[in-house]
């Protein structure tokens, strides 16, 4: 068999590290170990019934079994602009405003491809999602990285970035309720965003994945709230993670008409949209009840609870998150993340995710999801109190 060497633009690509991830907590399963696998963001709850319900009834349509239009349908978007219009009081064009595409981690790759062109800056949030990496190699970008630290709540420091590097930089990505550190911003932050947009002419790029995620009765704030926000950027926002609809690959982009009307003409040459089911069940989940939401939060909020009030009993020195459904939690001394990840794979059987997967920044802490119930969380809290890592005392210094 002839052997097709792959392109330069594909060897170039950042390396997988949740699929290595996953592998590895595989080969510990086989070995016949109960794993309690922490370390992705997948969703473990079904989609509400009334939006599986949507599905079946338009599957059945011959209409859905031709090609749906190019740029998805009109009642699509006009869902999604009458969400953001009940959700956040933002008003959307849904023609102009509005792009759907394949599932949020699609319409983040191809912005970049968009937007950039080989040797153009992006500024990448470090510690952040990897897939950002992805689209800026695949459109041969360069990255600068902004650090997330605790000290700054988790927030870039736009005064810290030099200012020939602003100089150059054509995209920016935020992400908040933020994976991994579970931070989240105020609407003073992103008034700060749009200003250094402006100021820089930066295409701001918000990826709003845990959009629904706050806890304690906050609820998250859209960047497209922010005054000049629709003329500085755009908003992805996703349904996997609000309505439980990860396997389903529905999102959309919303703000800025020009960053819109290139994700449309690139999709153009890419796909034929969404099967026509698909995209009646997304606005049934847009337009219908939303208890299943509140549900959902509250769940993850009390998953919060369990995982972060137990893991201070044995001692761990941790904090709460205050959205998205991960907890971001320091290693103990002596360890990197890699290390102790690899210590509570091989001797707890738990899966977390290494810090260092996500930058150069998250190394010393590593990703807890709360993807798992409480009871599968609270046996994780006792299989890692049994390693005798902490002690109590260290918890009341």
């Amino acid at each position: 068999m002839n052997i097709f060497e792959p392109s330069q633009v594909l060897n170039a690509l950042p390396n997988q590290f949740f699929a290595a991830l996953v592998a590895r907590a595989g080969q510990v399963a086989a070995e016949g170990h109960d794993v309690i696998n922490l370390g992705q963001g997948n969703p473990d709850m079904p989609t509400p019934s009334h939006i599986v319900e949507a599905l079946q009834r338009a599957a059945v349509d011959p209409l859905n079994h031709k090609y749906p239009p190019f740029r998805g349908h009109g009642y699509l978007k006009e869902a999604a602009a009458a969400f953001y219009k009940r959700e956040y009081g933002v008003e959307l064009d849904p023609q102009r405003e509005i792009a759907i595409l394949f599932g949020g981690k699609t319409g983040l790759v191809e912005v970049v491809q968009c937007l950039l062109n080989p040797g153009d800056t992006a500024l990448v949030p470090d510690p952040g999602y990897p897939d950002y990496w992805s689209g800026i190699e695949l459109a041969r970008a360069v990255m600068e990285m902004m650090p997330l630290k605790e000290e700054h709540g988790f927030l870039p420091d736009y005064a810290a970035i030099p200012p020939e590097t602003a100089a150059k930089v054509k995209l920016m990505f935020l992400n908040y309720p933020n994976n991994p550190t579970g931070a989240v911003a105020d609407g003073e932050f992103f008034l700060e965003t749009v200003r250094f947009a402006e100021k820089h002419n930066i295409c701001v790029v918000h990826d709003f994945a845990y959009a629904a995620i706050g806890y304690e009765g906050q609820r998250p704030v859209s960047f497209l709230q922010t005054p000049g926000a629709k003329e500085t950027g755009i908003e992805i926002y996703t349904l996997s993670k609000t309505y439980n609809m990860a396997g389903w690959r529905v999102a959309f982009a919303a703000g800025n008409a020009s960053v819109i009307e290139s994700l449309n003409l690139l999709q153009d040459h890419m796909y034929v949209s969404l099967f026509g089911a698909v995209q009646e069940a997304a606005a049934a989940a847009l337009l219908g009840p939303q208890d299943c939401v509140r549900e959902n939060v509250d769940r993850y909020e009390a998953r919060r609870n369990t995982l972060i009030s137990g893991l201070q009993q044995i001692g761990w020195q941790v904090e709460a998150p205050r959205g998205s459904f991960f907890a971001w939690l320091p290693v103990p001394e002596g360890y990197t993340s890699q290390s102790f990840a690899d210590l509570l794979l091989e001797q707890a059987h738990v899966v977390v995710a290494p810090g260092i997967g996500f930058g150069a920044y998250g190394e010393g802490y590593v990703r807890i999801g709360l993807v798992s119930d409480e009871a599968r969380l609270a046996e994780a809290v006792q299989r890692i109190a049994g390693l005798k890592l902490f002690t109590v005392e260290e918890s009341c210094n």
